[in-house]
């Protein structure tokens, strides 16, 4: 069964840090391009962040550039989302997600696997 789950969300004041981790199993992700996408309620989901499957690539909208890094771990199943100068527009459901082929630097982005999600809320 393919599985990916979130970590690390929580509540913090503007200005503050969040790490989000997402581990992945019952496939083959090491050869996976994994991401991060977001949904505040009564919007759309949003592109935040991708790695490729060697972690040498990384893509971001200019929403979150700057302030969020994506990184893998060394297995290369588990990916990260370190979350720095958070503000009030941020908060919101993260998830995590998967994709072979590409899919995460197409527009728009395909994804084949996602996680359930973990909530982000930042105070002003």
């Amino acid at each position: 069964q393919v599985q990916l789950v979130e970590s690390g969300g929580g509540l913090v004041q503007a200005g503050g840090s969040l790490r989000l981790s997402c581990a992945a199993s019952g496939r083959t992700f090491s050869s996976y391009d994994m991401g991060w996408f977001r949904q505040a309620p009564g919007k759309e989901r949003e592109f935040v962040a991708a790695i490729d499957w060697s972690g040498g690539s990384t893509l971001y909208p200019d929403s979150v550039k700057g302030r969020f890094t994506i990184s893998r771990g060394n297995s290369k199943i588990a990916v990260y989302l370190q979350m720095n100068s958070l503000k009030p527009e941020d908060t919101a459901v993260y998830y995590c997600a998967a994709a072979s082929g590409g899919g995460l630097w197409e527009l728009p982005p395909v994804v084949h696997y996602w996680g359930q999600g973990t909530q982000v809320t930042v105070s002003s």
